[in-house]
């Protein structure tokens, strides 16, 4: 089993659109203001926008995204407008990680983690 797709509903789908597209996530399928789908520029995964008027952000789920460059790409999307919660932060769990929000409020974490993503040393074995 593989995760090929997790739709975000929201009621700011063309806002959430241009910020994907700054985050660099490619669009695939264009029927906004209603649905937008993007595909991630590395890897096969992909998220949609479904617009829906009465959506609440809970903020129970996060979307990480790995960057090769954790900090490079902070600068670029700051570059570019876009507002970072917290600074890139090394983690105790081996992870480098900076936070921000979509236009919706829905929490993003761009993140490093190389070989610590799915084999930390305490993985099980």
């Amino acid at each position: 089993m593989n995760l090929n797709q997790a739709t975000i509903y929201c009621g700011k789908t063309e806002e959430t659109a241009e910020f994907l597209k700054k985050l660099g996530l490619v669009l695939i399928v264009d029927s906004l203001p209603r649905y937008a789908r993007f595909e991630c520029p590395d890897g096969e995964s992909t998220l949609s926008l479904q617009h829906d008027e009465n959506a609440v952000v809970s903020n129970n789920i996060v979307l990480y995204f790995e960057c090769a460059d954790l900090d490079g790409e902070v600068e670029r999307l700051r570059s570019v407008g876009l507002k970072f919660d917290e600074d890139p932060t090394d983690r105790p769990w081996l992870w480098r990680q900076a936070y921000l929000k979509d236009p919706n409020g829905n929490k993003i974490c761009l993140f490093h983690a190389g070989d610590n993503r799915k084999n930390p040393p305490w993985r099980v074995k």
